[in-house]
Order: C-alpha cells, then structure tokens, then sequence
C-alpha cells in the first residue's frame, strides 16, 4: 500500500488540490497562514458532506470555529499536489455541544504529511447567541461519513 492510499485510508474525508505560486512567501515555501486554508477548505466539504451546511440554513445554528493550531513537519513549495484530509479526534472529542477535527496535509511531490493540526469547533445558534446542541442526525452522520472513505 503507498503512503498516499494510507493517508486515504487515516483520514477517510479528503480532497486534492495543487498548491499555487500565491501560496509561497519570501523563503521560498508556502506560507505558514496558507495551512490555515488548507484546514478550511477540508473543514467545510466535510460540514457540505455531513449536511451541516443544509441545516444551518434551515435552522441558523451551525458551527463556529473556537481554536485551531498546526503542527509543520516539512516545508511545502509550488509545483507540487496536496491532499488535505479530516476525521474527528477519538472519542471524548464529540460532545453536546462541541467536537474536534484532525488535520492532514499530504504532498505528493515528498510523499508524506507535511503538516497536521486541529481544530475545536462548538455548535452555535447564530439567531441566539450562543452555543447549542448539536443535533443528534449530524451527529450519526459524522459517525458514518468518517468510518469510510469519502471524496
């Protein structure tokens, strides 16, 4: 098995993309911040897959993104592929109200993860104010979509 088709495997929601000139700074690589869009990219086609993106705009509560970090294992430079990949943390991570999504950035150019990272995110009720619930069918779809690989 490569090592691209076990990062598949590891992080089961995930998409590919290349990186852009843009993306590098004055040393040459991509920009430190730069990770912290590759993270909400994966973040929000895992909230499309899941539906949280339908019942927000339905019921105006949906997620709000409490803290984020990364960790920077290699440095990454054009030209090369990504593929940035999601699943939530092993449990206790998935709370009433709260939960915590793994990060991954793959280069295909080095063939490895050249950065992971995490981000907490809390369910919040946009109309009210403040955090809410997550309801219990986002709840099982989380479960479904990160038990088997999705694209």
């Amino acid at each position: 098995m490569s090592e691209l088709s076990d990062f598949k495997h590891e992080y089961p929601i995930y998409i590919e993309q290349d990186v852009v000139w843009g993306d590098m700074d004055a040393f040459q690589h991509v920009n430190n911040t730069r990770y912290f869009r590759y993270f909400e990219d994966i973040r929000l086609k895992f909230f499309e897959i899941t539906g949280v993106m339908v019942h927000m705009e339905k019921t105006k509560e949906g997620p709000i993104l409490a803290a984020t970090e990364c960790q920077f294992k290699a440095p990454l430079a054009y030209p090369d592929r990504i593929s940035i990949g999601t699943k939530l943390r092993a449990q206790p991570s998935l709370g009433e109200k709260r939960f915590t999504m793994e990060y991954a950035v793959f280069s295909h150019q080095q063939e490895k993860v050249v950065a992971t990272g995490s981000g907490l995110v809390v369910f919040y009720d946009y109309q009210q104010g403040k955090s809410c619930a997550i309801p219990h069918t986002l709840i099982e779809s989380f479960k479904l979509h990160c038990n088997r690989a999705k694209h």
